[in-house]
C-alpha cells in the first residue's frame, strides 16, 4: 500500500489541474446554454493535504495563507491585472492596490482566460493553513490576519473574528474564509 500511496501523491497535481479544467468548460458549457452576455466564472482555490505533503490549486485572486511560529506568508499570487502589472515592473505594489485593476482577474474558471496553478508543499504540524477570498484581504491587513491565527482558540472562532473584521472595515464584497490545521492521530 505504501507504494500506491506514492503513486496517487505523484499523481495529485496533475489531477487537480485537470479537475479544474473540467471545472472551467463547464462553466464556460452552462453559460453557453443559459445565453450569458459577457463573463460568468469563479475564483477557486483548494486545499488538498496528504501527509506529509499538501497540494494547493489556485485560479484568480482568492488566497492561501499559511501562518506558522508568528509568520504569515501569501504562497499563492493574485492572478489579476494590477498584479501582472507588479511582476512586470509597470506598477509598484502599493499602487496595485489602490487601482480598480486590483480586482480585475486575469485569469478566472469560466473567464476568456483561465491559468490554474498547483503548489506541492511539506506539512508541518506547526502550520495554521487560510483559504480566503478577496473580501477579507481587501478589509484586513496581514497584520491583523496574524494577529487573529497567532492567538487562535479554534478555527471557527478566527473565522468569525476575520469575517466580523472585514465586515467592520467596510464589507464591500463576499468574505469567505476556511482556517484549520493538521493535528496528529495521537494527539501530540
Amino acid at each position: 500500500t505504501n507504494l500506491a500511496n506514492r503513486d496517487i501523491v505523484a499523481e495529485c497535481g496533475a489531477l487537480l489541474l485537470q479537475a479544474a479544467q473540467l471545472a472551467h468548460v463547464a462553466v464556460l458549457a452552462r453559460r453557453a446554454a443559459a445565453g450569458v452576455v459577457g463573463t460568468m466564472a469563479t475564483t477557486l482555490t483548494v486545499y488538498l493535504g496528504m501527509w506529509p505533503a499538501y497540494y494547493l490549486l489556485q485560479v484568480g485572486d482568492s488566497r492561501y495563507y499559511v501562518y506558522n511560529q508568528g509568520t504569515l506568508r501569501q504562497v499563492t499570487r493574485d492572478q489579476t491585472v494590477a498584479q501582472d502589472l507588479v511582476d512586470l515592473g509597470a506598477m509598484t505594489r502599493s499602487a496595485a492596490r489602490r487601482t480598480p485593476m486590483a480586482h480585475v482577474l486575469s485569469s478566472a474558471i469560466g473567464a476568456d482566460a483561465t491559468a490554474p496553478v498547483v503548489h506541492k508543499l511539506a506539512s508541518d504540524w506547526g502550520n495554521v493553513h487560510l483559504l480566503c477570498s478577496d473580501g477579507l484581504t481587501k478589509h484586513v491587513s496581514d497584520a491583523r490576519v496574524a494577529e487573529v491565527l497567532g492567538g487562535m482558540t479554534g478555527a471557527r472562532a478566527a473565522c468569525e473574528q476575520l469575517v466580523a473584521d472585514a465586515l467592520a472595515g467596510g464589507g464591500t464584497d463576499n468574505v469567505t474564509v476556511v482556517v484549520g490545521r493538521t493535528e496528529p492521530k495521537d494527539g501530540g
